[in-house]
C-alpha cells in the first residue's frame, strides 16, 4: 500500500476509508458483522486511515469502528470529530447547532476514547467552525488534550484559510478535511495554498461526489428517506440528468486508461498534491476494491491537463448544499 504524510509526522495509507454511511443517513442499519468484516478487510488490503465522528449515528459509528479495529491498535489511524451541540435525548446533530466550547471538546474526547477503545485519538477534528467560540480557544483546548496524551494530532474540517492560519498559530494543524472532487474544487482558491504553505495535509471527503462520480447514479435513482442527498440541490433529478455529461467524459477517459469512472475521479484527486488523502466511503467490498484500484491508475501531468480540458466544457448543475447547511461550511 502506498502511503502519504499528513502534516509533519502522521503517515497514513494513500487512500483512507470514510465510515459515516455504515451507521448514518440510512433508513435501515447494515448488519454490524458485515461492516466489521468490511473494516477488517480494508486493513488486510493495507488501508490504515479510517474516518468517523461522534455525530455519525450519533455515537454508533465510533462504537462500530472501535470494535472492528480494536485488534489493530497501533497499526491504524482513526480520525474522529467534535463540534456539535448535544440534544439531551438524541445526542449531537447539525440540526441542534454548533458547540466547540473547550469544556465540550474535553467531554467529547473522553467519550470518544471509550467508544473507539483507544488510549489516544490519532486525529481530532473540529467538525465545523463555531462562530461563537474563537478558533484560538478551540486550538488551545485541543493543545491541552495533546499535552495530556488524550489526542495525538489536531485537525479542522471545512475551515477557511484565515481560520486555518489562526488555529495553526496556537496548535499546529496536521490535517484539514474538506470536500474535494472533480465537481467541487472550491478549496483550490485559498485552502490548498494555505495548507501547502504551512505543511498541512488535506483529507478529501466525498472525492466521488457522494457517489455520483462512480457513474452508477442517474435521474431515476432513489435514495433512503434518511439519505442527505435528498436535501442537496446537486442531487435533484434535473441536476443528476444534466450532470451525466460529466460521467460520459470520465467513462471515455477511463476506457483509455483501463479504469472505471470512479477510479479516474480518485486518481485525479491523488494527482493534485502528494499530501492529499481521499477518504471515499463504501459499505461494499467490491466498491472498496474498485476504489483501491485507483492507486494503480497514475495520471501524468499531461493526463491531468487533458482531463481538465475536457471537463472544462461541462458546467456542473446544482448547488452543493441548501442554504442552511451552507452556513455551517467554510467559515
Amino acid at each position: 500500500m502506498q502511503t502519504r504524510q499528513l502534516g509533519n509526522n502522521l503517515e497514513v495509507s494513500a487512500l483512507g476509508l470514510g465510515c459515516m454511511r455504515m451507521t448514518h443517513h440510512v433508513d435501515v442499519l447494515p448488519d454490524e458483522g458485515e461492516m466489521i468484516a468490511l473494516l477488517r478487510a480494508a486493513v488486510e488490503r493495507g488501508v490504515t486511515f479510517f474516518d468517523t465522528a461522534e455525530v455519525y449515528g450519533p455515537f454508533t459509528n465510533e462504537a462500530l469502528v472501535g470494535k472492528a479495529l480494536e485488534p489493530f491498535r497501533g497499526e491504524v489511524v482513526i480520525a474522529t470529530k467534535f463540534g456539535f451541540k448535544h440534544d439531551p435525548e438524541t445526542g449531537p446533530s447539525p440540526e441542534v447547532g454548533l458547540d466547540s466550547r473547550p469544556e465540550r471538546i474535553r467531554r467529547v474526547a473522553e467519550a470518544s476514547l471509550k467508544r473507539l477503545r483507544v488510549d489516544a485519538i490519532d486525529l481530532f477534528y473540529q467538525h465545523r467552525v463555531d462562530p461563537e467560540v474563537p478558533i484560538e480557544d478551540v486550538a488551545g483546548a485541543v493543545k491541552e488534550l495533546i499535552e495530556a496524551g488524550w489526542v495525538k494530532h489536531f485537525g479542522l474540517s471545512e475551515a477557511s484559510a484565515e481560520t486555518i492560519r489562526r488555529a495553526h498559530a496556537v496548535q499546529p494543524v496536521t490535517a484539514v478535511q474538506s470536500e474535494y472532487s472533480l465537481w467541487w474544487r472550491e478549496v483550490e482558491a485559498d485552502v490548498l495554498p494555505t495548507c501547502e504553505a504551512l505543511g498541512i495535509g488535506l483529507v478529501a471527503y466525498s472525492p466521488l461526489g457522494r457517489g455520483y462520480l462512480t457513474g452508477k447514479i442517474d435521474e431515476t435513482t432513489t435514495f433512503d428517506a434518511a439519505d442527505i442527498r435528498n436535501q442537496l440541490p446537486r442531487f435533484s433529478p434535473e441536476a443528476r440528468k444534466a450532470n451525466r455529461a460529466l460521467i460520459a467524459l470520465l467513462a471515455q477517459f477511463g476506457r483509455e486508461k483501463g479504469a472505471t469512472p470512479a477510479q479516474i475521479a480518485l486518481a485525479w484527486v491523488l494527482a493534485q498534491r502528494p499530501w492529499i488523502v481521499p477518504i471515499p466511503g463504501t459499505r461494499k467490498l467490491e466498491r472498496l476494491d474498485e476504489n483501491l484500484g485507483a492507486l494503480d491508475v497514475p495520471l501524468t501531468p499531461e493526463d491531468v491537463e487533458a482531463l481538465e480540458g475536457a471537463l472544462a466544457t461541462v458546467s456542473v448543475q446544482g448547488d452543493r448544499y441548501p442554504e442552511h447547511l451552507n452556513r455551517m461550511s467554510g467559515r
